[in-house]
């Protein structure tokens, strides 16, 4: 895969992986656009394997940042609706050929977009946070683990469905870094067999992680540095838009 790969692509990818390692300690959910990059780069359905890993590495880095500020009780409240939804996205890419996955990550995008712009008009208008232990924040919590684990099976785009559910929550930064990061570390290292026999993760892909995890590192501690000065509304802002713009490219390609 890397014989293919212009030099052009490959900095593409490597500043995809640099997004990843700053996403998962200071932004969780931007690296949508780190799936918009891999997605046009590679073929939709291969970028998916491709980039896995690069998250898992990414994950890792992220729990020993912040390992001592998970809220264990709502991962392991979500942990099962998310299974059903890996499952569901596994059956999904069986059927699905490369145009269709393609298609559907830029929908994806598009959607997780508009999720993300509904997120913070909510936040900014103070609504309050529902009560997870409840009848209906439990039925959340299984609405939010079923997209979740879909979208994150599909196209490695469950970040802004957590992100939206863990706000709306109402976790504080430090909390909302430390249970995300155990989330997706579990979920996404479960994802291997599945993408293995899909054939999505392979021994030429490997070989291009392990180039690209090395940006991964240098882009954590960045976001480290950055998670308590960064101006978040501005960057969440360039994120939307260069989200939009990877999803109307996948849906145009």
């Amino acid at each position: 895969m890397m014989t293919h790969l212009t030099g052009w692509e490959f900095a593409a990818l490597a500043c995809a992986a640099l997004l990843v390692g700053f996403s998962k300690t200071a932004v969780s959910g931007a690296n949508t656009v780190s799936l918009a990059i891999f997605a046009a780069v590679l073929p939709a359905r291969a970028s998916t394997g491709v980039l896995l890993p690069v998250l898992i590495a990414g994950d890792v880095l992220a729990v020993l940042t912040y390992r001592r500020h998970a809220h264990w009780p709502t991962l392991w409240r979500l942990f099962p609706a998310v299974g059903a939804g890996v499952v569901v996205g596994t059956l999904f890419l069986l059927w699905a050929d490369d145009g269709a996955v393609r298609i559907s990550i830029g929908v994806i995008l598009l959607v997780m977009s508009g999720v993300t712009v509904w997120r913070r008009r909510t936040a900014e208008t103070g609504e309050p946070a529902e009560d997870t232990g409840s009848r209906a924040g439990r039925l959340k919590a299984r609405s939010y683990g079923v997209l979740g684990g879909f979208t994150t099976m599909v196209a490695n785009a469950g970040g802004p469905v957590m992100s939206m559910y863990l706000l709306s929550a109402g976790f504080r930064k430090l909390g909302f870094l430390g249970t995300s990061a155990f989330f997706f570390l579990i979920v996404n290292v479960s994802k291997l067999p599945f993408s293995v026999g899909l054939g999505l993760v392979d021994g030429d892909s490997l070989l291009l992680d392990a180039a690209l995890v090395l940006f991964v590192v240098p882009g954590a501690l960045l976001g480290k540095w950055a998670v308590h000065r960064i101006d978040q509304k501005l960057f969440e802002r360039l994120v939307i838009a260069a989200t939009v713009l990877g999803g109307l490219q996948l849906l145009l390609r």
